[in-house]
């Protein structure tokens, strides 16, 4: 157990920052599955610009890397060229 104030109050605000991280990153792998799922064009341009955003502010955030954002977003637009 933490012997100092400072220590508690990290493991505090640390296990805070994890839950809200969690919950971003969850958010944004649901909005990829969804997108995965469509089928028609014009939804599939409006979803990856969505989806897109939605990487670059996790990355912007630093809860992932910025080049695995760039990689995702790669991978999502060649599914919707590939279609």
């Amino acid at each position: 157990m933490a012997n100092h104030k400072s220590a508690i109050k990290n493991i505090r605000s640390s296990k805070t920052k994890y839950l809200t991280n969690r919950y971003q990153l969850k958010t944004c792998r649901t909005l990829i599955k969804n997108f995965k799922k469509l089928t028609n064009k014009d939804e599939q341009t409006v979803m990856f610009r969505e989806v897109s955003s939605a990487l670059d502010k996790l990355a912007r955030k630093n809860i992932i890397h910025r080049n695995k954002a760039a990689n995702s977003k790669s991978k999502l637009f060649n599914l919707t060229v590939a279609r």
